[in-house]
């Protein structure tokens, strides 16, 4: 009897069908020698053209393709083409999908030129090596800001971090408070009858944030290892993007991670070994960088809510960090007044010192022969005694601010800054005798001289040319980048208008080099310890929003108190076309304007 185990091992091989045969006979026909051919390579450079997606995708039904068609077809496109000539037929066709998109946005055969391709071009380059590639200063106008202040019972708040729709604020007294912003108002909905407008009236829309949610810490717990909050000042709070995370940092030497839904403690890392001031999320991840007055900057992962590595190198307190979608971040450390440029991939940093001095114009000596004019002492300069703030442009570029008051531009191609914006928030006026000495008749020499203002706060828009900065005159100074990288421009002042409506309050503090105050309301209103920006819309399309954390004091000490309010403030800036359009007139669906009429 015959089974699988006693036939032959020649019966026992599985028979081919007759397809397969006929293919392995082909294969070996086409390795035997002779004549070669340029089917070879005719099939390779089809195969690199599907690879590429140079290939038509059309949307209508797809009909199966012969072998015959798809020979012949491999054959026109790709005979006698070279390599250049295959990279020119594929920029075309990138350059005919960029058109295509454009139509579909709603622009017209006119605006599609080469100007508008070529803007797009430059932007996807300058956005792959993360460089400056938009110009949103000029767009927006800052005359028509609107202000909203909020806030709660708590002492001066000291940082602030923001992920749409939420707010986060931190204070002194150990509290951390979460905010909703408002949201914008709803269109009413259209009647059913025609020329007849809608009988329910739109709600008014609410401008001050709503507090949802807040935990405060308590200082007696400071030597229970197990408490798990903060039990001195929290310094400094940051938010992750896709809003899970809420990190806080304090004068306790903690590092807190927040459940930002309930805002309960996920992890308390102790690592540091002084007070946390700074913390800054890689855009996009959940990476966190950390700065402390030990003189280190931490990175952690808090997908894994775990601690990954330590820099070294700033030879006093670090007291701010920024970062932004690389792998890397910038430190400015303190009165050994560097700013660091971490290539954490690289294990490499680059150092950028500081230290000069914010010198105002100096007039030149005059010509005692011509004139009889006395001798114009020249204007003071200060040195840069510490840099406390800094903030990235982009993944080249940064900004930083001093205690003299300076605004400088840098570059990681240059080690000194490429522009400096001396005494930026102007000086405080001198001591008043009576004040400065006990004395009936006080020496005028104890006076002093008037003193620069520190710089903050300071904040940027992602690869844009916007910067804001706050000292505690109160104001909000907006700045702006010139085209060619060089130079830091005024532009205004939020809730103020623009440079063109100061100019005559600004002439007098520029005769007297910035010791006049530019206006009696600045002594009221605080100390900026922290500015967040964000932008409204796709790409900024509707605006920006500004929103600053106000206090008495300032956010590392008591030594000087001003007059305000501890709390927040929330400007929302429009765009130049949404603005003009809104104070000249209304505008309807159809596209028509009312205008009141002018009188002659």
């Amino acid at each position: 009897m015959s089974s699988f185990f006693t036939t032959p091992a020649s019966q026992k091989k599985r028979k081919r069908d007759d397809d397969t045969s006929a293919s392995f006979v082909k294969k070996k026909k086409s390795t035997a020698p002779g004549p070669k051919t340029s089917k070879s390579r005719k099939s390779q450079a089809a195969r690199d053209e599907s690879i590429s997606g140079s290939g038509s995708e059309d949307d209508g039904p797809r009909r199966k393709v012969s072998d015959e068609e798809q020979l012949l077809s491999s054959e026109s496109e790709s005979e006698d083409e070279t390599g250049a000539q295959r990279r020119l037929r594929l920029a075309e066709q990138y350059l005919e999908n960029i058109k295509g998109e454009t139509e579909t946005i709603g622009f017209d055969a006119e605006d599609v030129d080469r100007d508008l391709i070529a803007e797009r071009l430059k932007e996807d380059v300058a956005a792959t090596k993360g460089r400056l590639y938009r110009h949103i200063a000029s767009t927006l106008d800052f005359s028509t800001a609107s202000k909203t202040s909020f806030r709660a019972d708590t002492q001066t708040t000291t940082s602030i971090a923001v992920c749409p729709p939420y707010v986060y604020t931190v204070s002194k007294d150990i509290t951390l408070i979460k905010w909703e912003l408002p949201t914008p108002p709803q269109p009413p909905p259209p009647s059913k009858k025609k020329n007849k407008p809608s009988k329910k009236s739109p709600p008014l829309p609410r401008r001050r944030p709503t507090k949802l949610q807040y935990t405060r810490g308590n200082p007696r717990e400071s030597r229970n290892p197990k408490y798990e909050h903060h039990t001195a000042p929290i310094l400094t709070v940051a938010a992750s993007a896709d809003g899970k995370f809420v990190a806080t940092g304090g004068a306790d030497k903690r590092l807190i991670i927040w459940s930002a839904t309930e805002l309960k403690p996920l992890r308390i890392f102790n690592q540091h070994r002084d007070a946390v001031t700074g913390l800054a999320f890689r855009q996009g991840t959940n990476q966190l960088y950390s700065s402390s007055k030990d003189r280190t900057i931490k990175t952690w992962s808090l997908n894994e809510l775990g601690y990954l590595e330590t820099l070294f190198g700033h030879q006093d307190e670090v007291l701010d960090v920024a970062a932004l979608a690389l792998e890397r971040c910038v430190s400015v450390g303190a009165r050994d007044r560097t700013a660091r440029l971490w290539k954490v991939v690289e294990e490499s940093q680059l150092v950028f010192r500081g230290g000069g001095t914010s010198e105002k114009r100096r007039p030149e000596k005059p010509n005692h022969a011509k004139t009889n004019c006395d001798v114009t002492a020249p204007l003071k300069s200060y040195a840069e005694g510490s840099i406390d703030r800094v903030a990235m442009i982009d993944e080249e570029t940064f900004v930083t601010g001093s205690d003299n008051g300076g605004i400088s531009l840098w570059s990681m191609h240059k080690k000194k800054p490429v522009f400096t914006v001396p005494v930026a928030h102007g000086l405080d006026p001198p001591l008043k005798p009576e004040e400065a000495s006990a004395e009936e008749v006080p020496n005028l020499k104890a006076l002093g001289e008037p003193q620069p203002r520190w710089i903050t706060a300071l904040a940027t828009v992602s690869y844009a040319d916007l910067i804001l900065s706050g000292s505690w005159d109160g104001w909000v100074r907006v700045w702006k980048i010139s085209e060619d990288k060089k130079r830091i421009e005024e532009v205004g002042v939020l809730e103020q208008g623009t440079l063109e409506e100061t100019n005559r309050q600004n002439a007098v503090r520029e005769a007297d080099g910035g010791q006049v105050e530019r206006s009696t309301e600045m002594a009221s209103r605080g100390v900026v310890n922290d500015i967040e920006v964000f932008e409204k819309g796709e790409r900024g399309k509707d605006g920006l929003s500004v929103v600053v954390a106000m206090g008495k004091e300032h956010r590392f000490g008591r030594w000087k108190t001003h007059k305000g309010r501890n709390g927040a403030v929330i400007f929302d800036i429009s765009p130049k076309m949404a603005s003009e359009a809104a104070t000249n007139g209304e505008t309807h669906e159809d596209g028509n304007t009312n205008k009141e009429p002018s009188q002659a």
